[in-house]
């Protein structure tokens, strides 16, 4: 059984891991003989009202938020290492791009997690597989921006993000809901999920499709 990290940045589409595509990536895990390993990074978050979609003044633990999510089980992503995975899946929503990275407030002047950054390229340099959905594929760009890696990865038909990622020296392709973009080079997969939607049925054919890739890799 292949031990695939899950990164997750919280609990709720707003300022963590969206719930549903995280959610469907352990199911699609199980369902095809993968074992999750779900990490996510010390520190806080922003809290915001789901309902009103407004900030808040909360501030929330990113690591007690992601457990939601893993039903408690999960590490700390300073005890994670490239060694320990046989490969890495990166659900979307706004943590990705708050926590693992400051792409929702910097665009394309953003910065990556340091600890998410040296994943990546750990797992990259290693060759094992990445898979990344819905705005996760600019963590992926971000943390291989400098490594002369051109990462092929799609954020569905979304032009101006699709921009930022050849900035940084990505190749976007353009995806369906149901489609993945397959980076044989790199052994990277990306779908666009939510970037697109409409529904959970819709987005679910296209993270099968990314865990199936990713598990075929490993």
């Amino acid at each position: 059984m292949k031990n695939i990290g899950v990164l997750l940045s919280g609990a709720g589409v707003y300022d963590g891991s969206e719930i549903h595509e995280a959610t469907l990536t352990l199911l699609h895990l199980h369902r095809h003989g993968g074992q999750p390993l779900c990490t996510a990074p010390s520190g806080s978050l922003q809290v915001v009202n789901h309902q009103s979609c407004e900030d808040t003044e909360e501030r929330r633990d990113i690591i007690q938020e992601s457990a939601r999510i893993s039903r408690g089980h999960i590490k700390p992503l300073e005890e994670i290492s490239a060694a320990d995975l046989d490969g890495l899946i990166i659900p979307g929503g706004f943590g990705a791009a708050k926590v693992l990275c400051t792409y929702a407030f910097q665009g394309r002047e953003a910065t990556i997690h340091t600890g998410v950054k040296n994943l990546i390229q750990e797992i990259a340099g290693a060759k094992k597989p990445i898979g990344a959905m819905c705005i996760a594929p600019v963590v992926v760009a971000l943390a291989l921006r400098d490594t002369g890696m051109h990462p092929v990865l799609t954020v569905g038909h979304d032009e101006a993000t699709a921009a930022d990622l050849e900035s940084w020296g990505a190749n976007h392709r353009k995806a369906a809901v149901d489609q993945v973009i397959v980076d044989e080079e790199n052994h990277i997969v990306s779908t666009p999920a939510y970037m697109l939607g409409p529904t959970v049925a819709d987005i679910s054919k296209g993270i099968e499709a990314l865990v199936l890739q990713v598990l075929k890799w490993a």
